[in-house]
C-alpha cells in the first residue's frame, strides 16, 4: 500500500477567526474550535477511517494543534514534532493580511516571505522533512498542525514549489488527504469540512 498523509488543521482560535497571522504565539482554541475537533474525531472514528488503527500520529506541540489532536481522540498515540510548527512569521506575527498590505502593498507571503522570521527555504525544508517521513514506510500517517505549514506540505507532496500553496486554502478543523493517482502524488481530498456541517 502506498502511504498517505492525512492533514488535520487545528480548530478555530480568536486569531484565526480575525485573520491574524498566528505563528509561534500559543493561542488557545475557542469553544467552536473544541467542538469542531470533537466532530473531526467522530468522523475519523467512523467508516471509512474506523479510528485509523494502524496510522502513525504526530502533532505540532502548540496547544491549538495538540488540543485538537486530543479532542479528536488521538492524543495518546501522538508524538509532538517541531517540524509541524506553524511558520515563524517574525515581524508579521499577530498582523492581518490587510495590515501587512497597508505597509507593504502587493505582499504575498508565499513569494515574499516575512522579515525576522522563517525564510521560504526553511519552510520548504520542514515541509520536505514531513513528506519524506510520511513516505518512509507502508503505513498512513495523520498530522495535526496549522494552515500555512499544512498547505506547504500539500505543495511539496505534489513536488511543486512552495508558492503553489497560495492556491490551496485550508479552513480550521479541515481534513485533507494526500495520496496517489496513477503512481503520482495527488490530492485525494482537500479542505474537507463536511463533519462541521450540521
Amino acid at each position: 500500500m502506498a502511504p498517505r498523509i492525512l492533514l488535520a488543521r487545528h480548530g478555530q482560535t480568536a486569531w484565526s477567526l480575525s485573520g491574524k497571522h498566528t505563528g509561534r504565539t500559543d493561542v488557545p482554541l475557542l469553544e467552536e474550535g473544541r467542538q469542531g475537533a470533537k466532530l473531526l474525531g467522530e468522523r475519523l472514528h467512523r467508516a471509512p477511517y474506523d479510528g485509523l488503527p494502524d496510522v502513525e500520529v504526530r502533532t505540532s506541540p502548540l496547544s491549538r494543534a495538540r488540543e485538537t489532536c486530543e479532542l479528536a481522540g488521538f492524543g495518546d498515540r501522538a508524538r509532538d514534532w517541531d517540524a509541524l510548527l506553524e511558520w515563524d512569521y517574525g515581524a508579521y506575527e499577530g498582523m492581518t493580511p490587510a495590515e501587512i498590505q497597508a505597509a507593504r502593498p502587493g505582499w504575498l507571503i508565499w513569494r515574499d516571505g516575512v522579515p525576522e522570521g522563517e525564510t521560504l527555504a526553511e519552510v520548504t525544508a520542514r515541509a520536505d522533512e514531513v513528506v519524506a517521513w510520511a513516505r518512509s514506510a507502508d503505513r498512513d500517517v495523520l498530522v495535526f498542525a496549522h494552515g500555512h505549514v499544512l498547505r506547504s506540505i500539500g505543495a511539496r507532496w505534489l513536488g511543486l514549489p512552495l508558492d503553489f500553496a497560495a492556491r490551496i486554502r485550508l479552513n480550521p478543523t479541515s481534513l485533507s488527504v494526500l495520496g496517489w493517482a496513477y503512481g503520482e502524488p495527488a490530492l485525494e481530498s482537500w479542505n474537507d469540512v463536511g463533519h462541521l456541517v450540521p
